[in-house]
């Protein structure tokens, strides 16, 4: 990501390995009152967040685009968006940061109609759907009970529980849909087409789509499209299109008992060669050095089983 954007673990605090951040939970208010309530753009390059505004409200700001949320709301911002909030101070509920790729690889086993939701920036208003609205505090506040338990298991409870909260959150969307909600409010054609060109790369970056390609499919330049991007994501066309393969790439190898070179091919790489040098430019670490190091870290948590429990097959996202 940009060095003019920063990028944050929780805002303000250094950014960590983005696969073994515990599900994290606080009120809305405890951090945003330090910095005024007005949280400046930035990114969280492996983890998403989960806000439910329950008081209060203000605005948010999401690759370029701008909502009103007031209370009740939810707002997802999946990792790698560029977001800023402007709250207003009576601003109150709980928000949830979590490791994004965990969470994508318990959707792709058991619920894979939630990985659209993970991985899509919205705002939806809940007043409409009381029922799913009044089941989502009990489960946030199992999140934070789940979040002050030391023993083993607690990183996994809370993953599983916020999975709950995504089945809740995509039920209230459909039926905010179903109503003729204006999903568009506040959304520029500058912001529509990064909303676009990010759909279209989770839809093709396994098959090595060029950036050229993406920007024909756009009916723009290349040079317009990486433009576009620098303006709203201060990154490249490309840089956006090789975040999204290095984030799934480091999905699979913590995740996945495939074999490097099965992985190489799964993500449309000519050879293991070509993929270990990719990975490498962007990592820093050779793929089998970033497997070694997650799973001996994911041991270390306490999760040393993690990958062999969901090596059955997540690729399917």
């Amino acid at each position: 990501m940009p060095t003019t954007i920063p990028n944050y673990a929780l805002y303000g605090d250094e950014a960590g390995s983005g696969w073994l951040e515990r599900v994290h939970i606080e009120q809305i208010h405890e951090r945003s009152s330090l910095y005024h309530y007005d949280i400046a753009p930035h990114v969280h390059e492996g983890l998403v967040q989960v806000l439910y505004v329950t008081v209060g409200g203000g605005e948010v700001f999401v690759d370029g685009r701008q909502w009103q949320a007031d209370a009740p709301a939810l707002i997802v911002v999946p990792a790698q968006h560029v977001h800023g909030f402007r709250f207003r101070p009576e601003i109150d509920g709980p928000v949830v940061t979590a490791a994004q790729r965990p969470l994508e690889s318990l959707a792709a086993v058991g619920a894979p109609e939630l990985l659209p939701v993970i991985r899509r920036a919205a705002v939806i208003d809940a007043s409409g759907a009381p029922r799913q609205a009044e089941a989502l505090l009990p489960l946030f506040e199992a999140i934070r009970r789940e979040s002050h338990i030391q023993h083993g298991g607690g990183a996994g409870a809370g993953a599983a529980l916020l999975m709950a909260v995504f089945v809740q959150i995509a039920r209230i969307a459909a039926m905010r849909a179903a109503e003729g909600d204006a999903a568009d409010a506040g959304r520029t054609r500058r912001s529509a087409q990064v909303e676009r060109f990010r759909a279209l790369v989770d839809a093709n970056f396994r098959a090595r789509w060029s950036v050229e390609q993406y920007a024909q499919a756009l009916g723009v330049s290349a040079g317009q499209l990486s433009r576009l991007c620098r303006a709203l994501l201060g990154v490249s066309a490309l840089d956006v299109v090789n975040a999204r393969t290095v984030h799934e790439a480091e999905r699979e190898l913590v995740y996945s008992a495939l074999t490097i070179k099965q992985i190489a091919g799964w993500l449309g790489f000519a050879d293991e060669a070509y993929f270990g040098r990719f990975f490498r430019k962007h990592t820093g670490r050779t793929p089998s050095e970033f497997r070694a190091a997650a799973h001996s870290q994911l041991a270390r948590h306490g999760a040393q089983d993690a990958p062999d429990r969901l090596a059955t097959r997540l690729r399917r996202a």
